[in-house]
Parts: C-alpha cells; structure tokens; sequence
C-alpha cells in the first residue's frame, strides 16, 4: 500500500513539474517572439481575435520559413538608383497621389526582391518574410500596398507612403532606421515629406 502511495505522489509531482516547465517555454517563446517582432507581434494578435497561441503559431512558422534568409547587399550604383527613384517617386506625389503610390509600392517590392527577399508576386509571402527581419517597418508597406489598390483619401496616401519610407531606408542602407515623423503639408507646392540631400540628391529644398 505504502509503495503505492509513493508511485502515486511521484506521478503527480513529475506531472506538475512537465506542466509547469512546459508553461515556462511556451513564456519564453512568446517573450521572445514579443521581442522580436514588436508591433508586428501585437498586429498578429489582433488578427487571430485575440488567440495569443495562434498568432505565436504564425510567428514561429515565419521564423521558421525566413528566419535563415541572407540579406543580399545592393552595388553603391544600385542603391543610387533606388533613392533617387524614390525621391523623384515623393515628388511626383504633389501632382498625381494615386500614381506615386502605386509607383513607390512597385519600387518597393523591386528593393525587397534585390535585397534577397520574395519577388512580391504574393505580397503576402513577401510582407511574411520582411516582418522576420524588418518587424518595425512593415505595416508601412501594408499601409502603402493597400492605398496603392484601393480608394484611399490624399491624406491617407500621403501617411501610408511617409509610413513606408520607414522600410525602403532600411533595405537601401542595409541597416535599421528611426521611422521618420510624418510632417503637414506646406501647401506650397513642395513635396508632403521633409526633403534631405540623402532622399533627393541635387536638391536644395
């Protein structure tokens, strides 16, 4: 009887300890994952309702897909390119909204591909594989993607390309930027976005 007893509260004990332990990972992955992935964590949340475990599913598997992915670098002609692209795209924006976007969407999904991520022909894959390296930029470039296809307002536009101007510093220097603060209008005719010689070589504004 007594050995029974024994076997008995050693089961449960051993059963308590795997259960706790088993907690503590699954807290340690999630602190993990909030780390890592910051607003993006939260976002995944939000998407899955709530269902920490869910979104925590999602985020491994990204990780898991992308997290070995090498960057590839850009030739100092390219990243040429691609900022003075980018400022001409801002300028353009004054003028026609709606194109600049559509255009700065496109140039961003070239830069991402150029720098070794998917080649954009399933947004969604390639927002997955840039949330892994660039977690705090890519709601950016959703926001951008979005106003490219749908009916967004001049404003709105104009936020969405500022928000993802965040991810295309990024990638064209090959490492992490602030996010810009977005600035009003100036109502003059200048573009809707501070200027700097970086983001528009030869201009004096």
């Amino acid at each position: 009887m007594l050995t029974v007893v024994i076997t008995a509260v050693i089961v449960i004990v051993l059963a308590i300890l795997l259960y706790t332990g088993r907690g503590r990972a699954r807290g340690r992955g999630g602190q993990g994952l909030k780390r890592r992935f910051g607003p993006e964590y939260a976002r995944t949340v939000a998407d899955h309702d709530g269902d920490t475990r869910a979104a925590e599913q999602e985020l491994g598997a990204r990780v898991k897909e992308h997290g070995s992915l090498t960057e590839q670098p850009l030739t100092p002609a390219a990243r040429e390119r691609y900022v003075t692209r980018w400022a001409a795209v801002q300028e353009q924006f004054v003028e026609s909204p709606q194109q600049a976007v559509t255009e700065a969407d496109a140039l961003l999904a070239r830069l991402a591909r150029d720098r070794g991520f998917l080649d954009g022909e399933r947004f969604e894959d390639q927002i997955a594989a840039l949330s892994v390296h660039h977690a705090h930029y890519v709601q950016g470039y959703r926001s951008m993607h979005a106003a490219a296809r749908g009916q967004s307002g001049t404003e709105e536009m104009r936020e969405a390309m500022v928000e993802a101007r965040s991810l295309f510093e990024a990638l064209v220097t090959e490492q992490p930027t602030e996010p810009p603060r977005p600035s009003a209008p100036d109502g003059q005719g200048h573009a809707p976005w501070p200027m700097t010689r970086r983001h528009a070589k030869g201009n004096s504004t």
